[in-house]
């Protein structure tokens, strides 16, 4: 069973605080950039002959990040769940984006996943579920951050490196984890050996 309704946080957030990073409950656009950067670290220097699916991809904000940062991908596919955050997403990028549930819906295959705070609403198994299906459907691997910490909070996900490294080796993935660069949080590289 879900932790939350996301519709209606999202909602309610996206009502106090518009299209901002903020209204996608990051603490500040400082802290979202901080992550779409070490999230770029793990993903190959040249992007413009891949393809890469972005899920929770909210705004589109990692997409004109990564334009930023020297180019984007040949092929960007956003992915979120809430039908504001795809419009938006269309709207601001250009490019596909698809409304769904990454843990129920058909996903895309393309050489690179990436997720920036989709799985910090989820349950302990729909976070495996999540990097289960998101590794699945990517060629080459895929790049996520998670809250790092206890799992006490009735909204928020927190995981620890150690069981994100068990699953990795369930599934026969190379691991590098990034650590340290905000509080509470890591990030996850998952690569075909």
């Amino acid at each position: 069973m879900p932790r939350i309704d996301v519709h209606s946080f999202y909602r309610d957030c996206l009502e106090k605080h518009g299209e901002t990073a903020e209204g996608l409950h990051f603490q500040c656009a400082d802290t979202q950039i901080a992550r779409f950067r070490v999230l770029r670290e793990y993903l190959p220097e040249d992007l413009t002959r891949l393809s890469l699916v972005d899920v929770g991809c909210g705004f589109g904000d990692l997409y004109h990040y990564l334009e930023q940062q020297g180019g984007a991908p040949g092929r960007y596919i956003g992915l979120d769940l809430h039908e504001h955050m795809v419009e938006v997403a269309r709207r601001r990028t250009g490019c596909e984006i698809l409304q769904g549930d990454v843990l129920h819906d058909p996903l895309p295959t393309a050489d690179w996943y990436v997720s920036s705070g989709a799985l910090n609403t989820l349950t302990k198994d729909e976070t495996r579920l999540f990097i289960e299906r998101c590794w699945a459907a990517a060629s080459r691997g895929f790049v996520f951050n998670l809250l790092r910490g206890q799992d006490w909070s009735e909204i928020f996900n927190y995981r620890q490196p150690h069981e994100v490294e068990s699953w990795a080796a369930d599934l026969g993935a190379e691991i590098a984890i990034a650590d340290g660069y905000l509080h509470e949080d890591f990030t996850v590289a998952l690569t075909r050996r």
